[in-house]
């Protein structure tokens, strides 16, 4: 779990999602009139995902090398109030390591545990996600996993805790 104030965390001291089933989950609350900004991100424009607020919608973007992106937004809004708004990445495949791809997968938006929204991503990092980029809960900075938004990118409602759960099996 990852609480405010915390820093971005460099990706070899962060948790690890790469090829394994995971869910991230975000406590927040809204604050009437909204709030947007990112959630949680790891990377960079040269790879990595971002999972963030924007326009009333919840959503998740996956960035492939710079190369390829899988996005999915919410297809209802983030209600005002206190929720908990996950992602969850299923795998479907398994990588293959020496042609450059990742474990493809479904992912997945909930708000208070209701499907609201989802998207096939069949291309992502085998080994490790950006090159610079580390994670980062509320903000987006430096280089943004992608240009639909401007960095730094900070959630502007209360953010109580970020949790990662990679309890699924390693690939």
């Amino acid at each position: 779990t990852y609480y405010p104030g915390t820093q971005t965390v460099p990706s070899n001291a962060a948790v690890n999602v790469i090829n394994r089933a995971h869910s991230i989950t975000a406590d927040v609350d809204i604050p009437k009139g909204g709030a947007e900004g990112a959630l949680m991100s790891q990377g960079d424009v040269q790879g990595g995902y971002c999972f963030y607020v924007q326009d009333g919608k919840l959503h998740y973007v996956y960035n492939y090398v710079g190369a390829a992106f899988s996005h999915v937004e919410s297809n209802i809004p983030v209600p005002t109030g206190r929720h908990k708004l996950r992602f969850e990445f299923e795998l479907t495949g398994k990588p293959d390591i020496a042609k450059g791809k990742g474990a493809p997968g479904k992912g997945q938006l909930y708000i208070d545990g209701k499907l609201v929204g989802q998207v096939e991503i069949p291309l992502t990092m085998p080994i490790s996600i950006g090159l610079a980029g580390g994670v980062a809960c509320r903000n987006d900075g430096g280089s943004p996993v992608w240009d639909k938004y401007k960095p730094p990118f900070i959630f502007s409602g209360r953010r109580y805790g970020v949790t990662v759960d990679v309890a699924g099996e390693l690939i």
